[in-house]
């Protein structure tokens, strides 16, 4: 199964990432089918080719939640971002766990 994800380059402390097409279980420096675009965070700058997304994502090429918010990002999907970061479960009727107070301090 193919899946569009990002694949890191760059020195270290100055990461920068390529979108690419690669098999969904593949190594992260492995190899990939196609380069799609790239995205650096440290500048806030992106570019993706939306038709070879838009032809990945007919084919059947699923992206990662990032990748999503990225191509939503630059138009080249519609539709609703995804939340990336996972939310503390909570059982049916308890409510969420408290912040915890800091300790008394003895003056």
């Amino acid at each position: 199964m193919l899946s569009i994800k990002l694949k890191r380059v760059g020195k270290k402390h100055q990461a920068s990432f390529r979108i690419v097409v690669a098999e969904k279980r593949s190594k992260l420096q492995g190899r990939s089918v196609e380069d799609l675009g790239w995205m650096n965070p440290r500048t806030k700058e992106e570019k993706v080719n939306k038709d070879r997304v838009k032809y990945w994502l007919g084919v059947g090429a699923q992206p990662t939640p990032t990748v999503w918010n990225i191509l939503v990002r630059a138009g080249a999907v519609e539709g609703k971002k995804i939340p990336v970061h996972k939310k503390a479960k909570t059982k049916k009727g308890e409510a969420p766990p408290a912040a915890v107070s800091p300790a008394p301090t003895v003056a």
